[in-house]
């Protein structure tokens, strides 16, 4: 392995850091709500921002961005941290998190395309079979047949449908602009705008909908407030930032599959914390996306 790989091994480390995420915010969610965590967990990721911007670059803020960078960063942020998380978190609700999490896997195929249309990006025939296998590993996982969640059973309503499909383009539309905007700037940095923007607008959500009563609540909820800290260091802040540095070093559809695993990723918690029971179905398709991120290391 050589730093010609940085930008997979960042990839690889933007999963494992979102499947810690995943689980303090699965937890925090169910204590304060899930759109309370998406507001909170930003604050949190920009006091770290701000902590390690501070001691690293001298910087706590991003001032030495270019205009440039703040538009298309800023941009990135709402449409990934705002629009596409919120499409996201209503998708659980209406279709459940099997169905949510299948259409996430949208994501590397959409990054491919605007790698190719925006940013000029070629990907070779290794790149595809190693991206075909990855999705298809994470597609045989969460494509099993399981109980009804919440009740649903019959036909699957398609604001639902539609509602995933929106996460899915926040994110791929995200992490292209992401890539446009950041050129070679820090890429902790670069979180920072994205962060800041995500913020203000969930904030702007918040206003509008009221609910800020919510947030204040939550403030009361100590093992709440520490889930949120967890999720908040491994997310948007590390995980965030890895996932910038991955896109600056490979092409963006590649850097996009590997970051999907974490479906496959978080088998082995569930097992170990949840003490859930996982089919040899599940078994290979983890081993059938493991297969296809070797392949992207190729």
């Amino acid at each position: 392995m050589s730093w010609s790989h940085a930008g997979e091994l960042a990839a690889l480390g933007t999963a494992c850091c979102w499947t810690v995420t995943a689980l303090a915010f699965e937890r925090a969610g169910k204590r304060i709500g899930s759109l309370v965590v998406n507001l909170l967990r930003l604050l949190v990721a920009l006091c770290f921002l701000t902590l390690f911007g501070a001691l690293v670059r001298g910087a706590p803020l991003p001032l030495d961005a270019s205009p440039h960078a703040w538009l298309w960063l800023g941009a990135s942020g709402l449409a990934g941290f705002t629009i596409g998380d919120l499409c996201l978190f209503r998708a659980f609700v209406v279709i459940g998190a099997r169905l949510s999490v299948l259409l996430m896997s949208l994501v590397p195929p959409l990054c491919a395309l605007l790698g190719w249309l925006l940013l000029g990006e070629v990907l070779t025939v290794v790149d595809w079979l190693g991206m075909a296998l990855t999705v298809g590993g994470v597609a045989w996982v969460v494509l099993e047949r399981r109980p009804a969640e919440n009740g649903r059973s019959g036909r699957v309503p398609w604001t639902g449908i539609l509602l995933g499909i929106g996460g899915a383009a926040g994110q791929a539309v995200g992490l292209a602009l992401s890539k446009y905007g950041m050129g070679d700037y820090d890429p902790f940095a670069a979180t920072q705008i994205r962060v800041i923007a995500g913020a203000l607008g969930f904030g702007l959500v918040f206003s509008v909908i009221g609910w800020w009563p919510r947030v204040w609540a939550a403030r009361r909820d100590r093992p709440a407030l520490g889930l949120l800290s967890l999720g908040g260091f491994f997310g948007p802040f590390l995980g965030v930032s890895l996932s910038l540095y991955a896109v600056q070093r490979t092409a963006t559809g590649v850097a996009a599959t590997i970051m999907g695993i974490l479906p496959v990723l978080i088998l082995p918690p569930a097992i170990l914390l949840d003490k859930e029971r996982v089919s040899p179905r599940a078994v290979g398709g983890a081993v059938l996306a493991v297969a296809g991120v070797a392949v992207l290391f190729l």
